[in-house]
């Protein structure tokens, strides 16, 4: 998944505003303890991102 994809998809699930606050934010515990912006910096795929933001989030099945 590319970093433009991953973005949009953080938009579409959040709204612009709230994806950006919760990638700059939010600690997730799968990610080693990182925020999303950390994580990609890091080199975390941007898809196993994604999926922790799905899980931490709930965000449905239909919508991963």
């Amino acid at each position: 998944m590319r970093i433009t994809v991953f973005r949009r998809l953080m938009a579409e699930e959040f709204g612009a505003g709230r994806a950006e606050v919760l990638a700059k934010d939010h600690v997730f515990s799968g990610l080693g303890g990182r925020t999303v912006e950390e994580a990609l910096t890091a080199g975390v795929s941007a898809k196993e991102i994604w999926r922790e933001v799905c899980v931490a989030f709930e965000v449905p099945p239909e919508r991963r």
